[in-house]
């Protein structure tokens, strides 16, 4: 058999429906295996050509003589002999030819299918499913699948059928384990369903649908986790995906999930770096943390968090330039939001605040015209746009201030001239603008100005000759500063200075008169009566007058020097017993005196000597009782001339103190060997 002899493209006027088949080979007139008159082999269309060639030929025959006459050459008794003897060896040439002549395989591709035998439907379809391709395998059940059910080849027809249709299965299996279930379902559809496999690729497509929706699920689920950022969960789910019953799934898909996981986490940092960034809340960061989440392309999961960061990263910019705003800042602002980059889709926004600003920028420059141009700004913005009604309401008192802005001009220009009439008539132009229009407020700082200046001039005059006529520092000049810098009112302009000045004048009349108090109690102080300069100084420090401060502060040290002394003479007074408490008792009490006091000379030398007196007490009480003499020995207080001696005396005699250590035992002497077992 060539390759020839398989069908690959055989003609479709040579095919017919299955129908016709049927028909054909169920007809009285042929049999059921080859048509009459056909050999068996195949070669029905050759034979019958041939036949009508041969009676074309025997019809186009026409006899050269009279009927009757028989030709010459016919009447050769050469010829007939010749012929005798060369028909019956041609004959048996050509019957042996025949017999030895092998049948020739079926030109499949060029058969006559109506007319075909069974045995070469069967050959041919077992032919073109050797290929192994869907075409091929449908076509070789085509071929045979119409033929009775009675026929001798049908328990060998149905072998193949169920073969060829598992075929067709496990291509479409072929296909679906690449990936391409529609492709897998479709081609299990081809396969007729009235044959006994219809079960099975029921079964089977089932199968596909269940495992791809397994597949499906698995990757939808790791998606959602992407979307939330869960990158460890991700992973997790993904990793189901290799259990899956399909090569793709296991493959492509989960390579393909992993890839998008780490790409999704590495856009997922991006997104974290940003938002760290934009914390500070500062323009540059919040620009830097913008073109970091631009970075993140569309094709991520993070995309849209991303595309809604950049927003919210952007109205936070807006927000600060509208605080500049607030602030009276308009180029600050201006410069501000128009850094906010056009990915943060605040076009429409960034419009609408800059329109705002620069018709406010305008309309602070406080002249008429700013005004003007500010309205015509404010009314550029369409009834559509947020910020309408705000612009609207600007208008309206922007509309109000143009003609306070024109009074407040003309009283500023009055004002200018400095004198209290032109200050005054500045004043009552600035009451024209009511307190409630917008530029109430800056009319009523003008004018209070204005009457300080005004007030300044007419009392500044009383403060002048106040300050020549304290000149000479007496009680009485002084007096008469302080009358006549008092005509200058509560309220006026000048009245805080000229409230400090009469203060500082007073202060000084109270010095001169209680100086001399406090002179002499300090006279007597000095003589060393304390308490009779404490009784006088106390008239002054009471009174709240000038001088209070410093009698007060002369009483406080002359009652601590009297303290001093007593607390010295009640220390030597207790010293004089000589007991360790005494003495002890006596340095504690001599220690309160001042380190400033003039005593302090006496108390130094004294608490040394009493300190070196408990030491050599500590020492004759240690010859009987060490304890006891440690005891005393602590009383020696730090910093005396005895302390240093005394601390290494108590040393010693806790050294003294400490238990000898037993003596440890001497170790027993090993066991020597008898000379017996050395001389073994």
């Amino acid at each position: 058999m060539t390759e020839r002899d398989i069908p690959e493209s055989w003609s479709s006027a040579r095919a017919t429906e299955p129908d016709e088949i049927t028909r054909l080979s169920r007809s009285p007139e042929f049999g059921e295996t080859h048509v009459s008159g056909v050999p068996a082999n195949g070669s029905t269309s050759k034979s019958v050509k041939r036949r009508k060639k041969d009676n074309s030929d025997k019809e186009t025959v026409t006899p050269s003589t009279p009927y009757g006459q028989m030709p010459n050459w016919m009447k050769s008794w050469v010829l007939w002999t010749v012929l005798l003897a060369l028909v019956p060896g041609s004959i048996g040439f050509i019957s042996m030819a025949m017999l030895l002549k092998l049948p020739s395989a079926p030109n499949c591709p060029s058969i006559f299918w109506p007319l075909a035998s069974a045995s070469v439907r069967l050959h041919c379809a077992q032919l073109a499913a050797s290929k192994q391709t869907v075409n091929d395998l449908l076509q070789a059940i085509a071929l045979v699948k119409q033929l009775p059910e009675n026929h001798p080849l049908r328990v060998e027809i149905n072998r193949n059928l169920q073969e060829w249709s598992r075929s067709i299965l496990q291509l479409a299996d072929q296909s679906f384990q690449s990936g391409k279930l529609d492709e897998a379902i479709a081609t299990a559809r081809k396969i007729p369903k009235d044959l006994s496999a219809e079960k099975l690729i029921d079964e089977q497509m089932t199968k596909w649908q269940s495992i791809w929706s397994k597949g499906e699920n698995i990757y939808q689920t790791a998606e959602n986790e992407l979307r939330q950022q869960n990158w460890q969960s991700a992973f997790m789910v993904a990793s189901k995906l290799v259990r899956v019953d399909n090569k793709y799934w296991q493959t492509a898909k989960y390579e393909q999930l992993n890839r998008l996981i780490v790409s999704a986490r590495e856009d997922g940092e991006k997104l974290a770096k940003a938002n760290g960034l934009a914390e500070d809340s500062g323009v540059d960061n919040l620009l830097k943390a913008i073109k970091v989440a631009e970075s993140i392309g569309q094709d991520s999961y993070v995309y849209q968090k991303a595309q809604a960061t950049v927003s919210v990263f952007g109205r936070k910019i807006l927000a600060l330039a509208q605080k500049k705003l607030d602030r009276r800042d308009a180029d600050e602002a201006l410069e501000i939001v128009g850094k906010i980059p056009a990915s943060t889709g605040l076009k429409l926004e960034i419009e609408d605040f800059t329109a705002i600003a620069d018709a406010q920028r305008n309309a602070w420059l406080g002249t008429a015209s700013g005004l003007e141009t500010a309205i015509a700004q404010a009314q550029q913005i369409d009834p559509s746009r947020p910020v309408y009604d705000k612009a609207q309401k600007l208008i309206a008192r922007w509309q109000l201030e143009i003609e306070d802005v024109a009074n407040l001009e003309k009283a500023r220009t009055l004002a200018n001239q400095g004198t209290v009439s032109d200050l005054n008539a500045a004043i009552a132009q600035a009451r024209l603008i009511p307190v409630n229009n917008p530029r109430g407020s800056e009319a009523r700082q003008e004018m209070g100005r204005w009457r300080a200046q005004a007030e300044t001039i007419e009392d500044k005059p009383y403060l002048e000759r106040a300050e020549q006529i304290s000149f000479i520092e007496d009680v009485n000049s002084l007096q008469a500063a302080i009358a006549e810098a008092s005509q200058i009112r509560n309220g006026r302009a000048l009245y805080p200075e000229a409230r400090r000045k009469i203060r500082t004048w007073t202060a000084k009349i109270q010095r001169i008169e209680d100086q001399p108090y406090l002179d002499q109690a300090r006279q007597i102080a000095s003589s060393g009566d304390l308490a009779s300069a404490i009784k006088t100084a106390e008239q002054i420090a009471s009174s709240g007058r000038a001088l209070s401060g410093e009698a007060q502060a002369s009483i406080d040290d002359w009652r601590g020097q009297m303290r001093a002394r007593q607390n010295w003479s009640k220390a030597r007074e207790v010293a004089l017993t000589g007991t360790p408490e005494a003495l002890s008792e006596a340095i504690q009490l001599a220690d309160r005196v001042p380190s400033r006091s003039l005593l302090r000379n006496d108390v130094n030398p004294a608490i040394d000597q009493w300190s070196q007196q408990l030491l050599d007490i500590a020492r004759s009480q240690s010859e009987s009782d060490i304890t006891k003499g440690i005891e005393t020995a602590k009383l020696i207080p730090q910093g005396s001339a005895a302390y240093s001696a005394a601390r290494e005396q108590i040393r010693n005699w806790r050294e003294l103190l400490k238990p000898e250590p037993e003596p440890e035992p001497e170790p027993e002497p090993e066991p020597q060997e008898s000379t017996t077992t050395e001389q073994q």
